[in-house]
């Protein structure tokens, strides 16, 4: 796993962005390895996305994962569950909590359920370890300092999989440059690669 991001600058598309940090960020209630944890937007479209992040978030179904309804299950345990809570209320002390999601009624409340939430950080490096659960962490970045933050993704050392949203080429292969990255997928979601049948690995922290 790992501190897993992804950069959308100001010509990507919203609704397709929305759509896939939904699934990047919340599928399998955020517990895959390659989900999606430090979101970067540019500063001048920053608004629109974080409104429509959060109106998706709230169409959001927490429940049985049998039931096909569900959109979000619980996470794995209660260890888990606590550790992630935690994590919450530490950037709820320090940071903006942009969305925060309701867990199922008392008929499922034997599940260690937590909720999506959205939290913007006021820097990268505010976010420090891997929140393995459905908690989307949020950064705007000016189109200048691209480089730089570039330079926080790398500063992490981890290196499991990044998302690009963009419709100049350019910016896509300068991620790709810069960055030692198992996979980068441009233009879609983090999660999802066919195991045995697309290539899938990490460097730095994330490998071996």
């Amino acid at each position: 796993g790992g501190i897993n991001a992804m950069l959308v600058d100001a010509t990507a598309l919203p609704e397709q962005v929305c759509d896939d940090v939904m699934m990047s960020a919340f599928r399998s209630a955020g517990q895959r390895c390659s989900a999606l944890r430090l979101l970067y937007v540019q500063d001048d479209v920053a608004d629109k996305h974080l409104e429509m992040l959060s109106g998706a978030a709230a169409e959001l179904s927490l429940g049985d994962p049998i039931d096909p309804a569900t959109d979000i299950g619980p996470v794995i345990d209660a260890t888990a569950r606590d550790r992630l809570l935690a994590h919450v209320e530490d950037m709820r002390a320090s940071q903006k909590l942009v969305y925060a999601g309701r867990t199922p009624d008392s008929g499922l409340a034997g599940g260690t359920w937590v909720a999506p939430h959205i939290i913007e950080l006021d820097r990268p490096d505010a976010l420090t370890k891997e929140t393995f659960g459905p908690i989307l962490h949020v950064v705007r970045y000016k189109a200048a300092d691209l480089p730089k933050m570039l330079e926080t993704i790398a500063a992490t050392g981890y290196g499991l999989t990044l998302g690009v949203h963009s419709r100049i080429d350019a910016m896509a292969a300068q991620v790709v440059d810069r960055l030692s990255v198992g996979n980068v997928y441009v233009n879609r979601n983090t999660i999802g690669a066919v195991v045995g049948t697309q290539p899938f690995g990490g460097s730095g922290l994330s490998g071996t």
